[in-house]
């Protein structure tokens, strides 16, 4: 085993949220501890934005690798996510978020009225009347 030229330097942070203790290699030697433990609970939060992405929205790769396609795809995949999540919020129904896309996705072209839906998914939906539906103008 051959030894890092570079000195390392270790430290340990306590993490209230799963009560317990954090070890982190670093090589920030002027940096507080607190601050690497900092920087170490924020980049965990991107991991688990970038897990959910992969986990509920089926992305496994970026469609376009420019810094603009990027930004384009992770500002619609946060978008999604957020109507998503006030979806699940409205409805009375309680909803697990992954079951909540995955039934979206087989009823995604049908009409019914989505409320009603969210509320009672298992519910024979009503016939709606598509001269009723309020359908807005885009020009």
């Amino acid at each position: 085993m051959q030894k890092n030229p570079k000195k390392l330097r270790r430290v340990a942070i306590w993490d209230d949220l799963n009560g317990q203790v954090i070890e982190i290699i670093t090589n920030h030697m002027s940096w507080s501890a607190n601050t690497i433990g900092e920087l170490y609970k924020s980049q965990w939060q991107i991991e688990i934005f970038f897990r959910e992405i992969k986990q509920l929205l089926n992305i496994k790769t970026f469609i376009g690798t420019t810094q603009n396609a990027v930004m384009i795809q992770i500002w619609t995949a946060l978008i999604t996510i957020l109507v998503l999540k006030a979806l699940k919020a409205m409805a009375k129904f309680i909803w697990h978020l992954s079951n909540l896309v995955a039934f979206i996705r087989l009823n995604i072209f049908v009409k019914i009225n989505l409320q009603d839906w969210l509320d009672k998914p298992f519910e024979e939906p009503q016939i709606v009347n598509s001269q009723n539906l309020f359908q807005g103008v885009l020009f």
